[in-house]
């Protein structure tokens, strides 16, 4: 084996590597571009730990894990796993592995135990074992009362958590998860997380996982952080993020908007990063200390500037940043509306209006008794629990689905009986972003604008518009399906705000993209709001809920709270969280709901 693979790792000679990466490139045909996924990639994956593969959209994380499963042939390169090449002795390989894809791999016209059983005559495993394995693996993941549901009516974090199971069917020396925690919820998160860390302590299993969740990757013993199919860096987190030290800040600006103040400082020369967090706005420097041309800015005038700790997440945009040819965020283009800041206020008028909302589904109550309001230009978020009834609400409120009782009116029009008026104020951009993918990105777009009614000349402007403001032009004859997943979302909000609404909703608009996407994709969302756009948004990163003016978190399809995240968080205030954060907060209240 190549003295690099092995002396990366620091393992002592009797523990050989589960996995080796040599040199490894792969590439594809998309259209007539040819896109490099893996590019002379090579390291090698120590026993009994949990590595994490890190990267961007399009870093070729999902490639490699395919190529490590024996999924896929390499142009040229090797992938041992468990001391077989995966490329010759696929059929093995498979056999020996554990591998959970991006979609959990669930029939979800079968039920859960259905699942399990299939999974179980696939991977042969005996019918005289299988009782012993199913009970543990319904006792660790907590399905035991699921088991006769079908996997299609199970929410996200049920999905995987049997997703996981029917993976664990056959116990396997390495497991391979592809981002298995996007679009669940915080509790589902933990628990997956749980079951992770036991079974690589009880059994000295190795998990190789990538994730788009960057407080993840601080949770995993060794990191790899992969950028358009090359390796960048790799080693334990805490080593990683000490790099850093020196470079990360919180303002406290007492008599500004935090969210004005954020977007003042995102592309401010000596600034890589600026985030909202909690009371305070998070920003990362270009160089250790700050800098004080930066501290003389009028805007900095009155705040308190405190250092702290620094996170892997970081590191993570730091190092993308340098490497992009354009590494600030792109200078939104302005709009007739975008004038002034518009922050709401107390007065401002309420264009959502929610009374007792409730939806039936036979005797079940996916949505009971739920009322609240937003007013222009706030961003109001919907959390909760997989399955708490928030994306039912959301249907409801767009008029994609009709509520079994009580009021519901939007931009001053009842859905009851104006549904298509109020339709006509709004822009919707789903959880899986509603493109067309059999048509080209222009077709798309084109689509769009005409079914909005837009015409002539307002047509064409509006299809440059997008083009320039998503820089779209480049992927203009490309298949919408295959585009990678920051593109898709900016395509989608694209489609969304083509015909100029003035509320937009976005159902969980930056699941599973990479934090430099959803920096970018807060950073429209925050002018949007700036300019009086209403905006209600459900996520699942708790973070982004602190751009939230208010939110309401559910669970079982009732309110638990409501407040500005300051407020909530208080509410979780306690010994042994003295500050919380909105995490701790939510799941807090999702756990002692009734």
């Amino acid at each position: 084996m190549p003295g690099r693979l092995a002396g990366s790792l620091n393992m002592p000679d009797s523990e050989p590597p589960i996995l080796v990466v040599d040199r490894l490139t792969k590439s594809f045909a998309a259209g007539k571009q040819r896109i490099q996924a893996l590019d002379d990639v090579s390291f090698a994956v120590a026993p009994g730990v949990i590595t994490g593969l890190i990267g961007p959209d399009g870093a070729g994380k999902t490639t490699l894990m395919r190529l490590a499963a024996g999924l896929l042939v390499p142009d040229c390169g090797t992938v041992t796993a468990l001391g077989l090449d995966a490329t010759r002795n696929s059929l093995a390989v498979q056999a020996a592995l554990g591998y959970m894809p991006q979609r959990f791999g669930l029939y979800e016209d079968l039920t859960a135990q259905e699942n399990l059983d299939l999974y179980a005559d696939l991977q042969g495993v005996p019918k005289e074992s299988r009782k012993d394995r199913y009970a543990e693996l319904m006792h660790m993941t907590g399905l035991q009362p699921f088991v006769d549901r079908l996997a299609g009516r199970m929410s996200g974090g049920m999905k995987q958590k049997l997703g996981l199971a029917c993976t664990l069917v056959r116990p396997p020396r390495l497991l391979l998860l592809d981002e298995p925690t996007v679009g669940v919820d915080p509790v589902s998160r933990r628990e997956l997380w749980a079951i992770v860390n036991r079974l690589v302590a009880e059994s000295g299993m190795s998990l190789l996982l990538s994730t788009a969740y960057l407080d993840e990757a601080e949770r995993c013993q060794d990191v790899i952080l992969l950028h358009e199919g090359k390796v960048l860096d790799r080693g334990p987190p805490a080593r990683m993020s000490a790099r850093m030290d020196g470079r990360a800040w919180s303002v406290l600006a007492p008599t500004r908007s935090l969210r004005a103040l954020q977007m003042t400082l995102t592309g401010t020369p000596g600034v890589v990063d600026a985030l909202v967090q909690g009371e305070q706005v998070r920003i990362v420097t270009t160089a250790s200390g700050f800098p004080e041309d930066l501290a003389c800015r009028p805007e900095m005038a009155g705040n308190t500037i405190t250092p702290v700790a620094p996170r892997f997440e970081d590191v993570f945009v730091d190092m993308l940043r340098s490497r992009t040819e354009n590494p600030q965020h792109p200078r939104l283009r302005p709009t007739a509306r975008i004038e002034g800041d518009h922050a709401p206020r107390d007065e401002a008028p309420v264009v959502i209006k929610v009374n007792e909302l409730v939806r039936k589904f036979g005797d079940f109550r996916a949505v009971d008794g739920v009322s609240f309001d937003v007013r222009r230009g706030e961003i109001f978020g919907l959390l909760g629990a997989n399955g708490a009834g928030k994306s039912t609400t959301f249907r409801m409120l767009c008029g994609l689905l009709p509520a079994s009782s009580g009021h519901l009116e939007i931009a001053g029009h009842d859905l009851r009986h104006a549904a298509a008026t109020a339709r006509e104020r709004i822009g919707y951009m789903s959880q899986k972003f509603s493109q067309y993918t059999n048509l080209s990105v222009g077709q798309n777009l084109d689509f769009f604008a005409s079914a909005y009614g837009l015409a002539g000349k307002r047509h064409r402007e509006q299809l440059e518009w997008a083009e320039e403001e998503f820089d779209l032009g480049r992927y203009r004859n490309q298949l919408a399906g295959d585009l990678p997943l920051g593109y898709k979302q900016r395509l989608a909000m694209a489609c969304a705000l083509m015909h100029g609404p003035d509320i937009l909703f976005l159902d969980e608009p930056t699941s599973g993209v990479d934090p430099l996407a959803r920096r970018e994709f807060w950073q429209r969302i925050n002018a949007l709001a700036l300019a009086g756009v209403t905006v209600l948004v459900t996520t699942h990163f708790m973070e982004e809920a602190e751009y939230c003016d208010r939110l309401v978190i559910m669970a079982a399809g009732r309110i638990l709270n409501m407040g500005d995240p300051a407020t909530i968080k208080a509410a979780a205030r306690s010994p042994e969280h003295p500050q919380p954060s909105m995490e701790d907060a939510f799941i807090k209240l999702v756990e002692n709901a009734p």
